[in-house]
């Protein structure tokens, strides 16, 4: 299935009707479907082709304090107060207007603070864009090919109690997730339907 999508990632990029602008793909999906090995994955055999660019949405998202014991619901504050859409939908409206040198709020956990930082955006480039609720339709327009990562439940449960070590024991992963980020995702999976407007449907690994 990655070399379908390396395929067609290659024939949007080459294909003389594209805009004079980087191309932008967004690789979404739920929390432990596998998204950053895809996008490593993804990159390895891209850059063999131009330049690639690419942005973790983890690395944008807002100082704690903005998303945490906010007077909200926890999935509330995961889904509309983790990341500053707007933002992040300017952002979005500039690459696909070709402004190459960009400034991104980048967050800093050592500090919890967000720094500036400058990147550049060749006109021929891709953008990899990858995170979870990619595809709210703030941001989804301006996406030239989607990918949607889908993993089971069960599975992604698995790596997250593997992975999240920060938050706790697995007692206190499990409860984060059941009332933080679960819900959210269930949320964007009827509020969005992500898998219905995706390019393309990956069956995570």
């Amino acid at each position: 299935m990655q070399h379908q999508v390396i395929t067609e990632i290659v024939k949007r990029f080459i294909s003389p009707n594209r805009e004079a602008r980087p191309l932008i793909v967004a690789i979404d999906g739920l929390g432990g479907a596998g998204k950053t090995t895809f996008v490593h994955d993804l990159t390895n055999t891209l850059k063999k082709v131009c330049m690639i660019n690419v942005l973790h949405m983890d690395d944008y998202i807002v100082e704690s304090e903005k998303r945490y014991n906010t007077g909200y619901e926890e999935w509330y504050e995961y889904y509309y107060l983790q990341w500053d859409i707007a933002c992040i939908k300017n952002f979005l409206e500039k690459v696909h207007g070709n402004a190459q040198e960009l400034t991104l709020p980048f967050y800093n956990r050592a500090t919890n603070s967000v720094v500036n930082i400058n990147k550049v955006f060749a006109t021929n480039s891709i953008l990899l864009i990858e995170g979870v609720f990619l595809q709210r339709k703030d941001w989804r327009t301006f996406y030239d090919y989607t990918i949607f990562l889908e993993c089971p439940l069960e599975i992604r449960k698995e790596r997250v109690l593997k992975r999240d070590t920060y938050i706790g024991d697995i007692s206190a992963i499990l409860k984060k997730y059941e009332k933080r980020y679960w819900i959210a995702e269930d949320y964007y999976l009827t509020k969005e339907q992500p898998i219905q407007q995706a390019d393309c449907i990956c069956i995570a690994q």
